[in-house]
């Protein structure tokens, strides 16, 4: 499952994203993991949560969707017990805008869910009005 939050900024997303966790981890199936940019969500998110600051281990430095595909793989072959993924601001993170490479991730992601069973949640910080058929039925 793949669930795409999408606004301009200042619409919410975050907060929407952090309230979200919190109820994953009050559920406590499994290991959630946050990946964001920058140290905003610190003193948001419960300890039980692993999250990852995406400059720490050189998303910038890689443009494109390949490497973020990757490491969310290396993520899951480290840790079976992952049952969700959050990715706040995925177009900060990986340095784009939407674009058909941005539909190809997001299918990639609904491709992986399903064969391994977590869920994704994902903030996209972009007009959602003119967002593409292909994310639009992720909202």
């Amino acid at each position: 499952m793949v669930k795409i939050i999408m606004g301009l900024k200042g619409s919410g997303k975050t907060k929407q994203l952090i309230e979200l966790v919190r109820a994953c981890v009050n559920e406590r199936h499994g290991d959630v993991v946050v990946i964001e940019k920058g140290q905003k969500l610190i003193h948001e998110l419960p300890h039980a949560v692993r999250l990852i600051e995406a400059a720490d281990y050189g998303f910038s430095n890689y443009p494109d969707y390949d490497f973020i595909k990757g490491f969310i793989s290396g993520l899951y072959a480290a840790n079976y017990d992952i049952t969700h993924i959050f990715i706040d601001s995925l177009l900060r993170i990986v340095g784009r805008e939407v674009d058909a490479k941005c539909e190809e991730f997001i299918e990639w992601c609904e491709s992986f869910s399903e064969r391994m069973n977590v869920k994704f949640t994902i903030t996209i910080s972009a007009d959602a009005s003119v967002a593409p058929e292909g994310l639009r039925k992720y909202f």
